[in-house]
Parts: C-alpha cells; sequence; structure tokens
C-alpha cells in the first residue's frame, strides 16, 4: 500500500498555461527505505504547469527569443525538488515509448498527459520531471536545427532557468518571468533515440546543475547517423529532411535560412563538413561532468553502435559510467528488461540527484545480453585485458575463402563484384563458398572463448574497376545460436499489462508487456562499416578514382561486446554496397583485394587461433586527415 504523508486534496485556481495547484503540505522531499526513495507524495495532487524557456537565440528572426515549451510535473511539497528532463522532438507528433503516448492538455492548457512511466513513478518519490519541446517543434517558438545549437540550447538553457541563470515565463511570447523556486537545480537528462542525443549534447556544455545523463541509444555524431566514413545511408538524405516531419508552423514558416544550411552543409557525396562538426558532440566530451549511463542495441541499425562507442571513449576517466548492451534492435530497456531496469534507474537517480549512498557506482559498469534474456556482468569497459589485435586475410584453397590468421599471408588477390542488391544475409551466407559477391576469411574453430569488445578499425587495399566503388565490411561469428530475431527488433508486445507507479485522472501507470521474438541462426553480424572509396585519403574531400589503380582505406566498424564461443569462429566478410544501408555508387565496380596490405583490426580478450601463413609485406596505410573528434585510423 502507497504510504502518503501530509496530502491535502483541494485545489486552487487554475490559470492557462500555468499550474494546477494543490494546498500547500508540510511534506518533505524525500524519505529513504530500503535502501531507495520511498512514494510519499500524492500523484492525483502533484503540481503541473508549463514554463515557457528562452534559450538565448532567435534562429526564426522574429526578434523575439526563442522560448522552448517545458511541462512540468513535480510534487505538492514546500521542500526543493530535483528534476527528470526528457527533451524531444516527439510530444506532439509520433510519440513516445512502444505505445507512442503523446502530450494532452485541458481546457485551460494545463498539463495532463505526461508520456512514458518517469512521473508516474518518480514524482512520488520526490522527483519533478519536466518534458521539454525541442525549439521549432510542438509548442515551442524558434527553429529546428536537427542536433545543432537550438536542439543543445532546449536542454541546457532548462538547466539554467532551474538554477537561476535563464528566464522562463508564462507564455510562449509576452508573459510574466517565471522562477523555479521549488528546484533544488540538480537535474537529470534522459531519453531514447533524438531525445538521448540531446543528453549527450547538453552534458558535452559542462552546463552547472546537470548531475547525469542516460542517453538510451543515443546518436553522438549525426554524421554517423546520416553517413558513414563517405557513404550516404538510405532514407533521410539531410538533417534539413528529418527535421522536416516534426516542425511546428512557425518553424515551416520562418526558418527557411536553417534549412538553407543544413541541406548545403550534408552533401550527397558524405563529405565531413563544418555543418556536421558543429552535431558531433564527440568533440566535446572533455567537458562532460554528469554520470553517464549508456543504454545500447546490438541490432540498433537505426542508431549505429559505433555512436555510443566512440561517446564512452571519449568521455573524461573521471565521469562515473554505466553501460547496458542488449541483442534487441532501436528498443527502450523498458521494454526488453522491464522490472530490472525501473529499479536500477531508481537508484541511479537518488544517488546522483539526491545523493543516496547506494552504492550503484560501485558495482560492475557493463551489462551485456549474452543470450536471449540472459545478462553478464563486467566490472569495467572496456574489460580490463583487452588488446587490439591486427588480423590478416589469408588466401584458401577456394576463390574468395581464406583464414583470418594472425600474421600476412604471401602476396595475393581475391575479387568480388558489386550488382547492386547485395546485403548482409547474402553476403556471410555459405562461407565455405565462392561467392561473386564477396570474400570472406575465418579464424579456426576456437578452442575458448573469444570476446570483441570496443571499436574495429579496417584497411582494405582495393582496386577498382570503375571510378566509383563503395565497401562495406563485417566481422561475423559463424555457429548455432538461438538470438533475438529482427522480428519487432527482437521484441514483441503482449495483451497484458504491469503497471509502474501511480495512476492520476488522464495519466495511468499501466504499459503492455513485451517479450523477445527469437530465430534460431547459424551466423550473426557482430560489428559492421561501410566506406566510400573516394575518401581513402580524406573525409571531407574525395577523390576521383581511377579504374586499375589500388587505393588504401581504413574504416571503422560498429562498437561491440560480444563473445564468440568455443565450437564458434570469427570471421571477416568483405563486400561492396549493402543494399539496406547504403546508397549505390553511380558506378557498379569488380573489387580486386590485396590481401597482403589489407587487415583489421580488433579489440580482442582471449586468444586467436594460430594459422600458417607466408610472409609477406607489411600493411600500408594512406594517412587520412585529421577531423577533430572523431576516431578514423
Amino acid at each position: 500500500m502507497v504510504r502518503r504523508v501530509g496530502l491535502v486534496a483541494g485545489l486552487v485556481g487554475v490559470l492557462p498555461g500555468l499550474a494546477v495547484v494543490p494546498a500547500s503540505a508540510a511534506t518533505p522531499a524525500f524519505v529513504v527505505a530500503n535502501g531507495v526513495t520511498q512514494p510519499i507524495h500524492s500523484f492525483a495532487d502533484a503540481v503541473r504547469e508549463t514554463v515557457w524557456v528562452d534559450i538565448g537565440l532567435d534562429l526564426d528572426a522574429n526578434g523575439v527569443g526563442d522560448r522552448v515549451a517545458t511541462d512540468i510535473i513535480r510534487p505538492a511539497t514546500t521542500e526543493r525538488v530535483p528534476v527528470i528532463i526528457d527533451a524531444s522532438p516527439y510530444y506532439a507528433t509520433s510519440g513516445r515509448g512502444n505505445e507512442s503516448e503523446r502530450k494532452s492538455y485541458d481546457s485551460a492548457g494545463v498539463p495532463v498527459k505526461f508520456p512514458l512511466f518517469y512521473d508516474n513513478y518518480f514524482v512520488p518519490r520526490g522527483y519533478a520531471v519536466a518534458l521539454v519541446d525541442f525549439s521549432g517543434s510542438s509548442r515551442s517558438t524558434g527553429c529546428m536545427d536537427t542536433g545543432g545549437r537550438a536542439e543543445v540550447a532546449s536542454g541546457k538553457a532548462v538547466i539554467d532557468w532551474l538554477n537561476g541563470r535563464a528566464t522562463a515565463y508564462s507564455a510562449a511570447s509576452g508573459g510574466s518571468s517565471v522562477t523555479a523556486g521549488w528546484s533544488t537545480g540538480a537535474a537529470a537528462m534522459i531519453g531514447k533515440s533524438w531525445d538521448g542525443s540531446v543528453t549527450q549534447g547538453v552534458a558535452a556544455t559542462g552546463v552547472d546543475g546537470l548531475r547525469t545523463i542516460v542517453p538510451i541509444s543515443a546518436i553522438s555524431s549525426w554524421y554517423d547517423w546520416f553517413r558513414a566514413d563517405g557513404v550516404s545511408f538510405s532514407g533521410f538524405g539531410t538533417p534539413t529532411s528529418l527535421a522536416s516531419g516534426f516542425e511546428n508552423a512557425n518553424a515551416r514558416s520562418r526558418c527557411g535560412a536553417v534549412r538553407s544550411e543544413m541541406t548545403s552543409g550534408a552533401p550527397a557525396n558524405g563529405d565531413y563538413t563544418a555543418m556536421w562538426q558543429q552535431r558531433d558532440y564527440v568533440r566535446s566530451a572533455a567537458n562532460v561532468r554528469a554520470a553517464v549511463f549508456s543504454v545500447n542495441g546490438r541490432a540498433d541499425l537505426n542508431v549505429k553502435p559505433v555512436n555510443w562507442g566512440q561517446w564512452l571513449a571519449a568521455l573524461p576517466a573521471s565521469v562515473p559510467r554505466k553501460l547496458w548492451l542488449s541483442q534487441t534492435g532501436h528498443i527502450d530497456p523498458f521494454d526488453f528488461r522491464r522490472a530490472t531496469w525501473v529499479s536500477t534507474l531508481h537508484r541511479w537517480f537518488d544517488r546522483w540527484l539526491l545523493g543516496v549512498p547506494n552504492g550503484i557506482d560501485n558495482e560492475p559498469t557493463v551489462s551485456v545480453e549474452r543470450a536471449v534474456d540472459q545478462w553478464s556482468d563486467t566490472a569495467s569497459w572496456p574489460p580490463s585485458g583487452t588488446q587490439t589485435r591486427t588480423l590478416y586475410p589469408v588466401a584458401g584453397s577456394v576463390a574468395g575463402v581464406g583464414t583470418l590468421a594472425t600474421a600476412p599471408g604471401a602476396a595475393a588477390t581475391a575479387s568480388f563484384t558489386d550488382n547492386g542488391s547485395g546485403t548482409p544475409a547474402s553476403y556471410i551466407a555459405t562461407p565455405n563458398a565462392t561467392s561473386a559477391r564477396r570474400v570472406v576469411y575465418s579464424t579456426g574453430t576456437l578452442t575458448s572463448d573469444l570476446r570483441v569488445a570496443g571499436v574495429s578499425r579496417i584497411t582494405v587495399a582495393a582496386t577498382p574497376s570503375t571510378s566509383t566503388a563503395h565497401l562495406s565490411a563485417y566481422l561475423v561469428d559463424y555457429g548455432p545460436a538461438t538470438a533475438r530475431s529482427s522480428t519487432g527488433e527482437g521484441i514483441r508486445t503482449l495483451t497484458t499489462e504491469s503497471c509502474w507507479g501511480e495512476d492520476r485522472a488522464g495519466d495511468d501507470a499501466c504499459y503492455r508487456d513485451t517479450a523477445a521474438t527469437t530465430a534460431t541462426v547459424d551466423a550473426q553480424v557482430i560489428a559492421r562499416g561501410w566506406a566510400d572509396l573516394a575518401n581513402y585519403a580524406s573525409l571531407s574531400t574525395p577523390r576521383t578514382l581511377t579504374p586499375g589503380t589500388k587505393y588504401t582505406i581504413t574504416f571503422r566498424l560498429s562498437t561491440t561486446d560480444w563473445v564468440v564461443p568455443a565450437g564458434h569462429r570469427l570471421a571477416l566478410v568483405v563486400a561492396g554496397n549493402d543494399s539496406s544501408m547504403t546508397t549505390t555508387p553511380a558506378q557498379l565496380p569488380r573489387v580486386t583485394v590485396g590481401l597482403a596490405e589489407t587487415s583489421v583490426q580488433i579489440p580482442l580478450l582471449g586468444t586467436v587461433p594460430s594459422a600458417r601463413s607466408s610472409a609477406g609485406a607489411q600493411v600500408t596505410r594512406i594517412p587520412r586527415d585529421a577531423v577533430p573528434g572523431r576516431l578514423d585510423g
């Protein structure tokens, strides 16, 4: 039974867009029992209000500072409380969570529905929850700039307001100023996908008052959402095209200059530009002071896993951190590990927002789903003892098939033809037979487990037959397993519900349960990467390729933490364009790979089986121009 202390049910006057305020009650801010905060505040009587925070920009050029709508729900207590913030462009469009919840308001403009369970669960325990509409979206003014300075300011300005450093108003235009005297100034930011991305952008400003961020399937560099080492991903071609689905009427009519800047800064050839650099939070990760709880899906091909790896690697060593890595795709942990997620997040916020000494910061850093719904913990990331090993493709007796060895082989070549329709499934099939589409090299059968943990990089010496060529590379675990399937990104929604927190009229705490979708497989891609060979020497300036000329390029594979079990094989597959992910080159080439000059650098924990190989030339790398904040080899 929920314990309520000193609560008064009566409500006082309602003003448009402002609070529903219960009579004051001398209730403490929070109470701890059994190591966690307890639900002592009435959720039904919580204060609900909207303020519009000036973000210090005027991107819509109307002569007035842009203001972001911030819907707040907080306990009815005279004590000050910390704030959990989720800033998003989705609240009036596609909604949040597995059930696509949207905000709702009563006839006076007071917020009624707060999407997700954060308010239901945490407000009774002494937290405020603030849901922020990105600049240019929903009820905010200004412009959407897809990961740019306005979106970062949309979160940072709210934290500044909570700490008395920014101004908020009672209306989107005009209105009276509103202070946050009810706030301790301590804030957390949380969110999935786009929401989670801005948590990292705000943290990278080093803003005072931000105690922790919880980025879920988050983008750390927007270039790496739209592009990959010179290759453009299929789908949204520019930040402008992505923002267009979420802009409000004001942004659509007034933000042409912002859209033009984003469009011109995102050339289709995949070049890295100043526009992308502004949206690269990794560059400023050294400024982060907030504790980081990063949650990601190994099979997330929406926000590619390279994003979380490069973000964690760039954080200062002093930043407390925690990492969850599931086998799912683009899924919130509430929908793949619900009970453990809620209890862990509860303790995490108690620790970093309220200072409750619950020891969570001394527990293992990493929790990885090794098999379906089976989790394994590791003390630190990267795991202690991990070493980057260089492995080499060595020709075998079957054309295009060979050994992934610990030393380079004799000078040899292997070729494949890009027909424009290849996919990872077709590339990794029948690994012991010649395929016209790809080449494959694998270790011998492992006699002990081999853990791949980190970002791998591949160097390929490639000779194209045309003036354009795209490359794809995959690390593959060959061996039988039961895994989460791609159906539903690894989950299915059930008809039953579970409840997490308290209900209030118009905002219930119950959500439909989920279960894993599974498949029996004999091969799993554990890391992948893509590149345009024209960017062999520079990510910002492509070169014209001469047919028949050999070029050497180094590019990244996605971050992973994967155990290839004893009895399986680890393999490298190299192919042409990935039609499931990337745009097709203008001319489809036949590509010849120089094996002795090709290698892959893999962060490994364990022993790779030795293989006999002839001595050969060492790998030759052509330097690529330095791009600040990136992790190119």
